[in-house]
């Protein structure tokens, strides 16, 4: 008799719960400045041309190029070294000389790099047109995530609410990019890959020319350094390395959604059809389950615990594909091991990417936020050049069907332990 009754309240509590989350993020997005709205669909514009091309480019380069494993695995490295690894020097430059000029670099030479790589047929040419590519990120994310992450703790000084909020919906706008752009890119490989190429470097012109006419000459507060030495301090803070070497196993983690999942996906389906839908369900996920999540997280956890949290869902998503590919499942009941890799690794990442660029402000020598910034990417991409070959190379070898999958889960398993343990960046709450 009661059971009936006791359902009727659930159904309401839950639409009042997803009622009361939508008028959140409309509360949160009226609150903010025009600059960081404008820096947030800027990230939702970039990342939607970035991912019409990126998921598809390991096929590509495997089928259409013909290119080994391990080639394959480096080229999809040095992609994310030359964007991760030298964000340090556009941090540096938005350091010195303001984020207006660094973004707009780093929007034409991304033009540049997909029109090149659409007509790219050879190894050296490939390479060229991917190193272009990841260095116009390179400018290009430092100076938008570090303004971004300053003007999140504006926001929070001025009494609006936790500045993870604001990075969070960056993160939303990101992953809204990342559902786009895939989708985009295979309706377009119906045509071929050069055509996703080609529209891809079409969105970076709508982004370069948005940022001509509404981004400012100078952002207020915004201090340019001149004098030098920065790098030095930073090489010398062994808690913001440690925290850089322990956001780079996620990273390392995230990159195999590019290498290891299609490998799987194509075991499974016998094709990689099913990747785009993959791709979508994590950016489905974050787009609708982010800012919740945040808000969860701010509430039990400080930045290290949410990011240790994270780490240890991304590790298991991988333990899942290794505990499922003795069994050799094919068809439906095959791309579910992925499918569970996917969604544990995409919310270990919605706790681990707004705790990281939280944390960093906290730690940045005053006036050095770009360059920290820059380097929270570069020693990752230095991890992710190396373990991406290597994980071409594990994959290619023939080794047990488990094994691979099991050393990937130990990676981000392991990096919990060098989660700096103490300071104002890990006392202060998420």
């Amino acid at each position: 008799m009661t059971e009936p009754v006791s359902r009727v309240p659930a159904r309401k509590d839950a639409r009042t719960i997803r009622a009361g989350s939508r008028e959140s993020t409309r509360r949160l997005w009226k609150e903010l400045s025009p600059l960081l709205r404008l820096l947030v669909l800027t990230q939702l514009a970039f990342n939607i041309g970035f991912y019409a091309v990126l998921p598809f480019l390991a096929e590509h380069l495997g089928t259409a190029i013909g290119m080994a494993g391990w080639l394959v695995g480096f080229v999809l490295g040095l992609r994310t070294f030359s964007q991760q690894g030298l964000f340090v020097v556009g941090g540096w430059l938005v350091d010195r000389f303001g984020v207006r000029p660094v973004v707009l670099a780093g929007c034409a030479l991304r033009i540049a790099g997909f029109a090149w790589l659409g007509f790219a047929r050879t190894a050296h040419t490939v390479i060229g047109a991917v190193l272009v590519i990841g260095f116009a990120a390179a400018l290009f994310s430092p100076a938008v995530e570090s303004e971004v992450a300053r003007q999140a703790v504006v926001w929070e000084e001025e009494g609006h609410g936790s500045r993870t909020r604001v990075l969070a919906l960056f993160s939303v706008a990101g992953q809204a990019g990342a559902f786009v752009g895939p989708l985009l890119g295979a309706l377009l490989l119906a045509v071929d890959f050069r055509t996703a190429c080609l529209a891809g470097a079409g969105v970076f012109l709508l982004v370069l020319a948005g940022h001509l006419w509404l981004m400012p000459q100078h952002i207020p507060g915004r201090i340019r350094v001149r004098e030098r030495g920065g790098v030095r301090v930073l090489l010398r803070d062994r808690r913001f390395l440690a925290l850089c070497c322990a956001y780079g196993t996620y990273l390392l983690a995230y990159n195999q959604l590019y290498l290891a999942l299609p490998d799987e996906v194509q075991r499974a389906a016998g094709s990689q059809a099913p990747l785009s839908w993959l791709f979508a369900l994590s950016s489905v996920l974050v787009v609708f389950t982010q800012l919740p999540v945040t808000r969860w997280a701010g509430d039990r956890l400080d930045l290290r615990r949410s990011m240790a949290a994270g780490l240890l869902l991304i590790a298991s998503g991988f333990a899942v594909v290794a505990a499922a590919r003795p069994a050799g499942w094919t068809d439906t009941a095959g791309l579910l091991p992925a499918a569970g890799f996917v969604i544990l690794l995409t919310v270990g990442q919605m706790l681990v990417v707004p705790a990281a660029r939280a944390w960093v402000p906290d730690l940045a020598e005053e006036g050095r936020l770009g360059l920290y910034t820059g380097a929270l990417s570069s020693v990752s991409g230095l991890i992710v050049l190396a373990g991406s070959a290597a994980t071409g190379l594990l994959l290619d070898t023939g080794l047990p069907a488990a094994l691979p999958w099991l050393v990937l889960a130990a990676v981000p398993a392991l990096a919990v332990a060098l989660l700096p343990r103490r300071g104002k960046g890990a006392d202060a709450s998420a």
